[in-house]
C-alpha cells in the first residue's frame, strides 16, 4: 500500500482515501475504475480523478472492489434465561468487519408482557454504545394483541423500523396461531412493512420433543430428531399461503432445508412475493454433526431449524443461492458458550440455540458458491449485500458503488485461502462450527464509513461509531410488485337483481332439528329442506287409523330414505321397526345420524293404543330392519300410506 498526501495526517483517520487499479463490482456489471472517498461517502468513480492533497492511496492492483456486505440477521448481545450470547455487539462487529461485513441487522426480541417500543430503545443502547459498523434493526413480534397493532404503527411510522419477525414455533412462549397470522401480515402490507417469519410446525415439534425426551433421548441429536424437515416445509408453505391471502410480503427466516428452499422456489415462480434467507450454518456445513460423541461439539450446532442430517443440503441451498431462487444471506450469529449450554447437558430442549457465521458468512458463499462455478461475482454481490439493501429500502445508500453512495466498500482478493479456527476467529465463542474448513476468498481491506477497519491483516476499530439507520417503509422493490397485485385482487360483488322468491323460515325449525348448513361451505352442496309435518294424519297400510295427539312428527327424506324430525323432548328418531303386545301396537326407534350431530338417547319407545293390529301378527323385526323402509310420497304434505 503506497500514501500520499501531509505526512502528519493519521493514516488511519483520514476521511480521504483513493483506491487504484481496482475492479468494481456490482450485482449488475463489473469494470476498471478508481474510487474517491470523502467524508464517508463515495465522490467520484473514473479515470485520472482530480483529488484534493492529504488522500491516502491504497493500490488494488486489479483485484475486485465490492460492496462492504450486510448481514440480515444477527443476534448479538441476546439474552436467554437470565443469560447473555457472548458475543455483544462490539465483539460481533468487530468480527463482521474481519470477514467483510460492514453493516448489520440485528433482531430486538422483547419479552412476551413487554413493550416493541421500549425494547427497541434497549436494544438501540445496547448497539450505540458498542458498535463498530452501521447497523439496522428487526423487532420480533412475541404476542399479538390491539396495543401491539398500535406499536406497529408507532414502529414503521417513527422509529425507522420497517420489518417485523413472527413465529411459527416455541410452542406456549411465542408461537402464533393462523388467524393471529392472518392478522399480522394484513397489518403489516397496509404499513408497507415486510413480514419475517420463522417457519416450523411448533404443535408437533412439541409432541416430538416429548416422545424423544419418554424415549430416553436427551442430547443434543434429540434436536433435529423432534424437528424434522418436514416441519419446516409444512409451515413455511403455510407461511406463503397466508401471506399470499393477505398480499403482504414475506421474508423467510433461516431456509435450512432442501424441500423449505424448494417451496420457496415455486411461490416465486407464481408470482408471490416471498425472499428466502439460509444462513451461514446451513449454506457451509450440515447436521450430521448432532451425533457426534464429543457433547459440546455437537451442542454447538444446535439452531432452529435444525441443520439437515443430508450432507448434500449445503450444496443444493447453495445453487439456489446462486440462480436467484433465495435471494439473501444472513448469520444468525448467536453465540453461547459451552458452559451455557451446558444448561442443556441432560435436556436437549434446554440448550440456548445459535451458532457463529457473522465472520465466515462472505468466503463460505465464495468458496461453496462462487469458486465451483455456480455464481458469478456479481451475483455474489447480490445475495451478500445489494438485494438485502434493496428488500430493506437501504439502497442505494448501501449495496452498491455508485457516487453518493456510502463508502462501505471491501477489496475480495478471490485467490485468498484462510483456514477457520477458534484459536484466530474474531467472536468470543469457544468453539467454531467451521473449525479446520479451508475457504478461499477473503477481504484484503475493508472500509466502513470512509475509515479504514481491516489493512494488512490488521484490525482498526472503534467501539461505538456504528450508526443506527432507519429503514423506512414501502420499499420499491417489495411493494411495487404488492401495489400491482393490490389492483389485480380487487373484488366487487357481481351485479344482479334482487331475488323475490320464498324464503325459509328458520324460526319455525325445532331445535332438536337439522342445523342449518354453513353459509361458508361448498356451493355445490345445498341443505335439503326440511319440511314440518305437525298435524300430518299417518296411517299404515290403510287402516286409516291416525296418530293420536302425541307431540311426534316425522319429517321424511326421500334421497337418503329416512329423516325424521320431532320437538326436542322426544329428540329425532328412526322409525326401526313395529311389534304388537297385547293389543297395543309398539313402534321402536333408535337415534338417527343427522347432518353430524348423535342424539343422547339410546332407545324409545312409543306405545299407540289407538292403533288395532295394524301388521296383523308379530312381525319378524330381522326381516321388517333388513327390507322395510319408509317411503314419502312425492311433494307437498302427505300421509305415509305404505311401508315398502
Amino acid at each position: 500500500m503506497s500514501y500520499q498526501g501531509k505526512k502528519n495526517i493519521p493514516r488511519i483517520t483520514s476521511d480521504r482515501l483513493l483506491i487504484k487499479g481496482g475492479r468494481i463490482v456490482n450485482d449488475d456489471q463489473s469494470f476498471y475504475a478508481d474510487i474517491y472517498m470523502e467524508d464517508g461517502l463515495i465522490k467520484q468513480i473514473g479515470d485520472n480523478l482530480i483529488v484534493p492533497g492529504g488522500v491516502k492511496t491504497i493500490e488494488a492492483n486489479g483485484k475486485m472492489v465490492i460492496p462492504g456486505g450486510i448481514d440480515v440477521h444477527t443476534r448479538l448481545q441476546m439474552p436467554y434465561k437470565g443469560m447473555t450470547a457472548v458475543d455483544d455487539f462490539f465483539q460481533g462487529t468487530k468480527a463482521a468487519l474481519a470477514g467483510g461485513t460492514t453493516m448489520i441487522m440485528d433482531h430486538v426480541v422483547p419479552d412476551p408482557e413487554s413493550s416493541l417500543v421500549e425494547a427497541l430503545e434497549r436494544w438501540r443502547e445496547r448497539a450505540d454504545g458498542k458498535a463498530c459498523c452501521d447497523y439496522a434493526l428487526h423487532v420480533d413480534i412475541p404476542r399479538w394483541s390491539d396495543r401491539i397493532r398500535q406499536e406497529l404503527h408507532t414502529m414503521v411510522q417513527e422509529k425507522g423500523v420497517n420489518s417485523f419477525m413472527v413465529y411459527m414455533a416455541y410452542k406456549d412462549l411465542y408461537q402464533m396461531s393462523n388467524t393471529e397470522l392472518y392478522e399480522i401480515f394484513s397489518c403489516l402490507a397496509e404499513l408497507g412493512a415486510i413480514a419475517q417469519v420463522h417457519a416450523e410446525n411448533g404443535d408437533i415439534i412439541a409432541q416430538e420433543q416429548t416422545r424423544m425426551l419418554e424415549m430416553g433421548i436427551t442430547g443434543p441429536e434429540g434436536h433435529v430428531l423432534s424437528r424434522p424437515e418436514e416441519l419446516e416445509a409444512e409451515a413455511v408453505f403455510r407461511a406463503i399461503t397466508i401471506a399470499s391471502q393477505t398480499n403482504c410480503p414475506l421474508y423467510v427466516t433461516k431456509v435450512m432445508s432442501k424441500s423449505a428452499a424448494d417451496l420457496i422456489s415455486q411461490a416465486r415462480k407464481k408470482g408471490n412475493v416471498v425472499f428466502g434467507e439460509p444462513i451461514t450454518a446451513s449454506l457451509g456445513t450440515d447436521g450430521t454433526h448432532y451425533w457426534s460423541k464429543n457433547w459440546a461439539k455437537a451442542a454447538a450446532f444446535v439452531v432452529s431449524p435444525p441443520l439437515s442430517p443430508d450432507p448434500t443440503t449445503p450444496d443444493y441451498i447453495n445453487s439456489l443461492l446462486a440462480s436467484g431462487d433465495l435471494q439473501v444471506s444472513g448469520s444468525a450469529h448467536c453465540t453461547f458458550s459451552t458452559a451455557q449450554k451446558a444448561i442443556g447437558k441432560d435436556n436437549f430442549t434446554a440448550i440456548p440455540e445459535g451458532t457463529n457465521g457473522i465472520e465466515e458468512r462472505m468466503s463460505v458463499i465464495w468458496d461453496k458458491a462462487v469458486a465451483t462455478g455456480k455464481m458469478d461475482e456479481n451475483q455474489f454481490v447480490a445475495v451478500t449485500s445489494t438485494n438485502a439493501a434493496k428488500i430493506f429500502n437501504l439502497y442505494p445508500r448501501k449495496g452498491r458503488i455508485a457516487v453518493g453512495s456510502d463508502s462501505d466498500l471491501v477489496i475480495w482478493d478471490p485467490d485468498a485461502v484462510k483456514i477457520v479456527t477458534a484459536k484466530t476467529h474474531q467472536s468470543a465463542a469457544e468453539y467454531n462450527i467451521f473449525e479446520g474448513m479451508e475457504l478461499r476468498g477473503a477481504p484484503l481491506v475493508v472500509i466502513c464509513q470512509g475509515k479504514i477497519m481491516l489493512e494488512d491483516g490488521n484490525l482498526h476499530v472503534t467501539q461505538g461509531t456504528g450508526r443506527f439507520l432507519p429503514s423506512s417503509p414501502f420499499p420499491d422493490y417489495v411493494y411495487k410488485r404488492i401495489k400491482a397485485r393490490r389492483k389485480m385482487a380487487e373484488m366487487h360483488a357481481v351485479p344482479r337483481g334482487m331475488y323475490d322468491g320464498p324464503v325459509f323460515d328458520l324460526t319455525t325449525t325445532p331445535k332438536g332439528g337439522t342445523p342449518a348448513g354453513s353459509t361458508r361451505g361448498s356451493p355445490t352442496r345445498q341443505t335439503p329442506p326440511v319440511r314440518n309435518l305437525h298435524q300430518s294424519g299417518f296411517s299404515l297400510s290403510g287402516h286409516g287409523q291416525s296418530w293420536p295427539s302425541t307431540p311426534l312428527h316425522l319429517a321424511v327424506e326421500a334421497r337418503r330414505t329416512v329423516a325424521t324430525e320431532v320437538p326436542v323432548q322426544h329428540r329425532t328418531l328412526l322409525l326401526q321397526h313395529g311389534s304388537v303386545h297385547g293389543g297395543v301396537s309398539t313402534v321402536t326407534f333408535k337415534p338417527l345420524l343427522l347432518s353430524g350431530s348423535f342424539l343422547e338417547s339410546e332407545r324409545e319407545q312409543v306405545a299407540v293404543d289407538s292403533l288395532r293390529r295394524p301388521f296383523g301378527t308379530q312381525i319378524d323385526e330381522g326381516v321388517r330392519s333388513a327390507s322395510k323402509r319408509i317411503v314419502a310420497p312425492p311433494g307437498g304434505r302427505s300421509n305415509i300410506t305404505s311401508l315398502s
